[in-house]
């Protein structure tokens, strides 16, 4: 029985990049025969502080804390047949722990799904960014036996450091993310946005377009952000609301319309369209911007939205809220989309074949 030493920054079941990467696949593995052990960096409470600004003492405890799990693995890596790093073995500028692993005993995958090697330090760790090195993201590429990644321009990125790479995409459980069309359609109608502290900077890039929504539609639309209970915009009338496993679903249904905005740069091409296949797969009819890998994804009109200029998404948003049927159309089709290109169930097979390879 192949043993596996997953590696990674979150307990299971928290972080996103880790649930709709590789996490959503262990049980289908297990049933071919793998063993999992899991090495994580932030427990329950460290989790909730890590993020926050302010803690210098107690991030300090756990940085300190990250060395020593990280020599606790090392020393075992000849135990493992495999060793599965997720983005990063630590959090600060070091690449020593994925270099002792490409020199154990053990075969070496690398899993990543943005472009890390480009600095984006989350808003409450700004004064700890000196720590960070987003070059080493070339290093952990280059010494690893099998790369994963995420989408095209990931893939090509990792393509210049190692010829071993494979693009898995960023997939969504369509058993898990159902529809429930009952939660939508009251008679306010919610457009909706989903992610964390470290990304609301994006939603923040379409609030001029939602100002403009109100003045036309006034109380017959309302908005929603999912994952950043601190945010508030009181203009909008907006109040954040925590994410968990148990009540995502349920609150992407509640959106009538998803939208994921995004900048146009180098790191949103590494994204992988997570949030806009979250709201597909429910089918809830999606905006995205113009963007990376959201070109593959979305085919304009058919089976959702693109949209580039502040008028686009005026356009397009109106169309949705004008309509019910063309609403009910696009989430439909959006959801198909995942489910024969982005679900689970059609990329499993991919993860089988690296474990055995």
């Amino acid at each position: 029985m192949p043993k596996v030493l997953v590696i990674s920054a979150h307990r299971l079941n928290r972080s996103p990049s880790q649930r709709y990467r590789y996490e959503q696949y262990i049980d289908f593995l297990k049933t071919k025969g793998f063993e999992f052990t899991f090495s994580y960096l932030l427990g329950e409470k460290s989790d909730s502080v890590f993020y926050t600004k302010g803690f210098s003492l107690v991030k300090g405890f756990i940085l300190f804390n990250s060395l020593l799990i990280r020599i606790k693995d090392w020393m075992r890596f000849n135990q493992f047949d495999i060793i599965f790093i997720q983005r990063e073995a630590l959090f600060i500028g070091s690449s020593f722990f994925e270099k002792r692993a490409a020199k154990s005993k053990a075969k070496f995958i690398f899993d990543f799904d943005d472009s890390i090697w480009i600095m984006d330090t989350s808003p409450g760790n700004k004064k700890w960014e000196w720590l960070k090195n987003p070059n080493k993201t070339k290093q952990n590429i280059a010494n690893a036996h099998l790369v994963i990644a995420g989408n095209n321009y990931l893939a090509e990125f990792a393509k210049q450091y190692n010829k071993n790479v494979i693009l898995i995409p960023t997939t969504v459980d369509c058993n898990f993310h159902l529809p429930k069309p009952e939660l939508r359609n009251k008679e306010t109608l919610v457009i909706g946005w989903s992610g964390s502290i470290s990304t609301i900077k994006h939603f923040e890039l379409i609030i001029p377009v939602l100002k403009k929504l109100r003045e036309k539609y006034q109380n017959k639309i309302s908005f929603k952000v999912l994952g950043d209970s601190t945010y508030v915009n009181e203009e909008l009338q907006i109040k954040g609301r925590a994410w968990s496993v148990i009540d995502e679903v349920n609150e992407i249904n509640s959106f009538d319309i998803g939208i994921m905005p995004l900048p146009d740069d180098e790191w949103a091409k590494g994204k992988c369209a997570l949030k806009g296949l979250t709201f597909m797969a429910c089918g809830v009819p999606t905006l995205m911007s113009a963007v990376g890998v959201n070109k593959e994804i979305i085919s304009n009109n058919e089976n959702g939205f693109l949209a580039t200029t502040e008028e686009e998404w005026i356009d397009c948003l109106s169309k949705l809220i004008d309509s019910k049927e063309l609403r009910s159309k696009i989430g439909e089709v959006g959801r198909k989309t995942v489910l024969e290109k982005y679900s689970v169930e059609v990329n499993k097979e991919k993860y089988l074949s690296a474990f055995k390879s």
